[in-house]
């Protein structure tokens, strides 16, 4: 493939990192890192007037952004991708102190964004507590003879926040009595029936929840029947 001699044209001053061994046609100095062309001949930075500039690689957007928008005098840097037969931009050079202004901004943003994300995280919290509170008292009003302390580790099971549980599903956040009944069934299945250790055996799965389910409605009946969940919780 036939690589051109030259980048293509762009606003503003671009940089070239060279594929190749280059030497400065000015100073004769290199091998360069960077270099500027002119009339078609390589130059370094030094000899191009933009020695005092650093590099600062592609990445952060908002870091570049406010670099180039704080410095005086900035430069694309591109390299030439043989295999795509194409430049394709590295970074920019800017002003030292413009990159360190804008990194301090930077940084600001970032400890905001971490407060904002601790508050956020609070605040989920807090309608968690909340929800799984009103999910643990429908539990109750459902099956009054549940005791207070399984009331309350069904509903905090079943609505843990991204668990994909009942308790988070459309209905279950509407405190549906289907989806509060489904929670319900689920704990007595997985804790007070020996379902896990069938499936752990081998039954398969539509078989073992057969060989529980009158143990099972025995305890949903008893719940929705009894009375006085706090005093035997």
């Amino acid at each position: 493939m036939t690589t051109t001699a030259t980048p293509p044209p762009r606003a503003g001053l671009l940089v070239v990192q060279p594929v190749k061994r280059r030497h400065c046609a000015e100073c004769r100095g290199g091998p360069l890192s960077f270099l500027v062309l002119e009339e078609g001949a390589p130059q370094c930075l030094d000899c191009a007037d933009l020695g005092h500039l650093v590099f600062l690689p592609r990445g952060d957007t908002a870091l570049t952004r406010r670099s180039r928008e704080g410095s005086a005098l900035s430069a694309v840097v591109v390299r030439f991708n043989r295999r795509r037969g194409r430049y394709e931009r590295q970074g920019v050079l800017v002003e030292e102190a413009a990159l360190a202004r804008a990194e301090e901004r930077c940084l600001a943003d970032a400890e905001a964004r971490r407060r904002r994300r601790a508050r956020d995280a609070r605040r989920r919290a807090a309608e968690d507590l909340r929800f799984t509170a009103a999910f643990a008292k429908e539990i109750r009003r459902l099956f009054p003879g549940c005791p207070d302390d399984r009331a309350y580790a069904i509903a905090g099971h079943a609505s843990v926040r991204g668990s994909g549980r009942v308790g988070r599903s459309a209905a279950g956040r509407a405190l549906s009595e289907g989806a509060v009944t489904s929670a319900v069934r689920a704990a007595v299945r997985h804790t007070d029936t020996p379902y896990d250790q069938l499936l752990m055996s081998g039954v398969p799965r539509h078989e073992a929840q057969r060989r529980i389910a009158p143990t099972v409605e025995t305890t949903l009946a008893t719940w929705r029947a009894g009375a006085g969940g706090a005093e035997r919780g």
